[in-house]
């Protein structure tokens, strides 16, 4: 299969992210979004989904043993929050721009037309890919060093409590203080084609419909909505 993908583009991505892969193929993949292979169904690419599922495991097993090592008086608790937030689509999002990633996402005309490059749900999962490519290409260790450069402030600043938290977290966490139960999401609407969906979602405690939003991934819906219900509930945040 031919490189699609400029050569003088993936050196740049190459020096920005200071790893040079062996094999050009697999970053491709890593940066070839659904939208992209289902226009182009005559190329036979393969886009980055089974790679954003590696990604994730591998960027959450040295999250994991990072905190784990560097935070050694923090509960179990306090480290499963912890890592919810730095692993948050937001925060990969937010690594991902720090990179320039969306210049180099092959997308379909329609995502491209419509903001995808720097739709935080696109963004998220092509840091994931990325993760995955360089744990496939160079290994363990090297795909740690790039994670821990990559995400080390967002950890200094969830340590500090400066960081932007989980939604989802914090509404969860509020309500189970009253309650047994937690918070229920639904998605209630799905608008657009597959390569484009927009999602809105509702939550709900006890049958009490408490906010909805909208995102092109459920997560991202489901954060939204959470942001929304804990906006009726001010009075509750947390510090």
């Amino acid at each position: 299969m031919a490189l699609l993908l400029d050569e003088k583009l993936i050196q740049e991505l190459e020096r920005e992210i200071e790893i040079e892969f062996h094999d050009k193929l697999l970053l491709q993949r890593a940066l070839t979004h659904k939208s992209f292979s289902n226009e182009n169904t005559n190329l036979a690419l393969r886009n980055n989904e089974r790679l954003e599922f590696l990604g994730d495991s591998v960027l959450s097993i040295v999250i994991s043993s990072y905190i784990f090592q560097n935070f050694p008086d923090y509960p179990e608790g306090e480290l499963a929050k912890m890592r919810s937030v730095i692993v948050s689509e937001p925060s990969l999002a937010d690594v991902a721009r720090n990179i320039n990633l969306g210049k180099y996402i092959l997308l379909g005309r329609g995502e491209d037309l419509s903001g995808g490059r720097d739709r935080n749900s696109i963004l998220a999962d092509t840091m994931e890919a990325i993760i995955a490519a360089i744990y496939l290409d160079k290994g363990i260790e090297q795909a740690r060093c790039f994670i821990i450069k990559h995400f080390k402030e967002k950890i200094e600043k969830v340590e500090k409590g400066e960081y932007i938290q989980d939604y989802k977290t914090i509404l969860q966490e509020i309500i189970q203080k009253e309650s047994l139960t937690g918070p229920v999401y639904d998605v209630i609407r799905e608008d657009g084609p597959d390569h484009n969906k927009l999602f809105t979602v509702q939550v709900k405690h006890q049958g009490r419909l408490l906010g909805i939003g909208k995102g092109y991934s459920k997560k991202e819906a489901e954060q939204n909505a959470a942001r929304v219900a804990l906006e009726s509930l001010q009075d509750k945040l947390p510090g």
